[in-house]
């Protein structure tokens, strides 16, 4: 598969042409809005097998089969050319798929409202082959240790008839917002967690739970250890009924590291006790702060390797990020950027006539533009080459897999790629 990043006056036509592929095929698997305008910039994937590489300026098959971990006299023989032979500028070579690994990922899924959108469960059903995890998100924990159930509907069944790990997802959220205070009653209350603990193993059993996962965030810093001593308790509870126990953690990088939302977290005692944890490395641009990338590459790599200095590789989940934002500038503390999933920016770039760029040492794609109104707005988001960028320090890193947030935000690339990188367990 090859990822192709559009030019001044190309039409898919050509590209097919160059590819060896056809314009229907490009457009299928990209679920390409414009085929007829596209965006300089706009990144696709050719559903090839293999790839292809254009020889540039300096080039060696030494150095070309390094960038494509595959050694120069193999690369010579799959292209028919004798290994010692001076390479042209242009030539273009056929670069065979590498072997793939194995990786774990899981997607939450948030139904708002009193009722399940068909989009948001069609993108679940669509999403779900591509899935070790499907994680409804979420059950909200209450003061007396009862649950308030998220809507269910057929996410169960969707995950059974794909072999996903149904995740149940439980949070210290109060009207939307995580609350310490109930973090508090829940962590230190020893009737109200038995009987927290009670809820969750009925209701487990009642859908099908075979993971636990706790997603408590904004957790009082002296509530640290005993978030530890409950994790303890969970998991000799959860492992009787062969539940897998797993936690969602803040994106830290260091363990000192100061805030209402990082102290109590204790990454040693998480990758000591649980069997696996979501990091969300993401929200570096968020909707109430100013524009930047959601999830640069140097800050995402920064807490995965502190994140190895304290757990095994096999226990860490990547967070990733399925949307991006639409700032309007200048920035005002206060105002709130609107989310846009990768293929409504691409549209919201074609409408306005203007090319994405794309930001190498972030690995992240963003355009600019001035609305109706003459206000001047910024969009980062996400395409196949900052997925591939994460893709490959996953590999570099040997980390578990990824975890997105959240379905229903239109990415297809996203998921053709990682058919390409990996093979994906099943449980």
């Amino acid at each position: 598969m090859q990822i192709h990043v559009i030019q001044q006056n190309q039409s898919l036509y050509g590209i097919a042409q160059a590819y060896g592929t056809t314009v229907n095929e490009i457009v299928e698997a990209n679920e390409i809005p414009n085929p007829n305008n596209l965006v300089v910039g706009q990144t696709i994937v050719i559903p090839i097998v293999g790839s292809f590489y254009w020889v540039q300026p300096g080039d060696s098959l030494w150095s070309i089969g390094s960038k494509f971990n595959i050694n120069y006299q193999q690369l010579a023989q799959v292209n028919g050319i004798p290994a010692n032979q001076p390479l042209t500028v242009g030539l273009r070579l056929y670069i065979p798929d590498s072997p793939k690994i194995q990786k774990e990922f899981n997607a939450y899924v948030e139904p708002r409202g009193t009722t399940v959108a068909p989009e948001l469960e069609e993108a679940a059903r669509e999403s779900a082959p591509y899935l070790t995890y499907l994680a409804p998100f979420s059950f909200q924990a209450l003061r007396d240790g009862t649950l308030k159930e998220p809507l269910l509907n057929n996410f169960p069944a969707i995950a059974q008839a794909n072999n996903n790990v149904l995740m149940m997802v439980i949070t210290n959220q109060e009207e939307d917002a995580f609350s310490d205070e109930l973090g508090r009653i829940l962590l230190n209350d020893m009737n109200i967690q038995n009987t927290f603990l009670d809820n969750i193993v009925a209701t487990a059993q009642k859908y099908g739970f075979r993971d636990i996962h706790f997603d408590f965030e904004f957790l009082r810093p002296a509530d640290r250890e005993a978030y530890n001593t409950f994790l303890r308790k969970a998991k000799a509870r959860f492992e009787q009924q062969g539940w897998l126990l797993s936690t969602a953690l803040a994106p830290k990088t260091s363990a000192e590291q100061k805030g209402e939302w990082y102290e109590a977290h204790d990454y040693r005692a998480h990758g000591e006790i649980v069997d696996f944890v979501v990091i969300m490395t993401y929200e570096w641009g968020y909707s109430g702060g100013p524009a930047q990338p959601v999830s640069p590459i140097g800050p995402v790599r920064d807490v995965l390797e502190y994140a190895l200095t304290e757990m095994p590789g096999s226990k860490i989940m990547m967070g990733q990020n399925l949307y991006g934002y639409d700032w309007t500038l200048p920035f005002v503390q206060g105002s709130i950027a609107k989310a846009v999933s990768p293929q409504q920016a691409i549209q919201l770039a074609a409408e306005n006539n203007v090319p994405i760029q794309y930001d190498v040492q972030a690995q992240a794609p963003f355009f600019t533009y001035v609305d109706n109104e003459g206000k001047n707005h910024e969009v980062w988001f996400e395409d196949a080459r900052s997925i591939q960028a994460k893709f490959d320090l996953m590999k570099e890193l040997g980390i578990r897999g990824m975890s997105y947030w959240k379905l229903g935000l239109s990415f297809p690339q996203n998921w053709l790629l990682i058919v390409e990188n990996f093979n994906v367990v099943k449980r």
